[in-house]
């Protein structure tokens, strides 16, 4: 459960907010669907930093290291 004392308000437009409905769940508060959202957000950046390193970087086979 939210303590709402530790809440705050975000100023979104209403599309904004329309489009945050559409991939909230059932149930789900505003809170748990971003915090879910930025989970994979963080995923997608690990992901895409792992392959710029594998493009831009030479890499030294360990038998030879």
């Amino acid at each position: 459960m939210i303590d709402m004392s530790e809440t705050t308000t975000i100023p979104l437009t209403k599309a904004t907010r329309d489009l945050l409905k559409r991939f909230g769940q059932k149930g789900e508060t505003y809170d748990e669907l971003i915090r879910r959202l930025l989970e994979v957000a963080q995923q997608v950046e690990f992901a895409n930093r792992q392959r710029r390193i594998l493009e831009e970087e030479e890499f030294v086979p360990l038998d030879q290291v």
